[in-house]
């Protein structure tokens, strides 16, 4: 029967042990999934800002035809003032309402200045039938703005629920992945990762 010298016993045993330590330290450094309704909370949450932003090609296209500037500094604030009482009504904090519903505006500009800008690189001629703001798209934006301040509400409660937050990073790193939508979903996000 061959012996290994002690030696080299001792530094295998070293190696194993340190193996098996650092298996252990991923072990509890990995944050546990939050309950599957919470995770369907998140993922809710992630279809209703999709949805909001389906909407921006529609608004693009009209803002086009009719020459509207894609800033519109005065209706955003008064929306704003709006949802914020809203929110506050809901029990959902007004600053965080306010920052999360700023980020969707802003995502649905780049959204629109990325199809301006393609638009006037291609010299496209006004579009034969453009959308009308106020009788097709903002009844849209109307009705999925009680939705959103809903799940807001959800999204605040979830800040205190273990791995709700990995959960929306993981959640996340897909859904921010796409090469049209992509930048525009990390700026509408980025109020729930500051939250969760």
């Amino acid at each position: 029967m061959r012996f290994m010298p002690r030696h080299v016993a001792n530094s295998h045993g070293v190696i194993v042990i340190a193996a098996l330590l650092l298996l252990l330290a991923g072990c509890q450094t990995q944050s546990p999934l939050p309950p599957t309704e919470d995770q369907a909370a998140i993922d809710r949450m992630l279809k209703l800002i999709d949805e909001r932003l389906e909407v921006a090609p529609l608004v693009a296209e009209s803002k086009w035809n009719s020459g509207a500037a894609i800033e519109a500094p005065e209706r955003e604030t008064q929306i704003l003032d709006q949802v914020a009482g809203r929110s506050a009504e809901a029990g959902v904090d007004e600053d965080f309402a306010r920052a999360f519903f700023k980020a969707q505006f802003e995502a649905s500009k780049q959204v629109q200045r990325r199809l301006h800008d393609r638009w006037e690189a291609e010299e496209r001629a006004p579009f034969d039938d453009p959308p009308d703001l106020a009788e097709e798209v903002r009844p849209v934006l109307d009705r999925l703005t009680p939705r959103l301040i809903e799940a807001l509400g959800e999204m605040q409660r979830l800040a205190d629920v273990e791995g709700a937050g990995d959960y929306l990073e993981a959640r996340a790193t897909g859904f921010t992945r796409d090469d049209v939508y992509g930048e525009p979903r990390k700026t509408a996000l980025q109020p729930l990762l500051d939250r969760l």
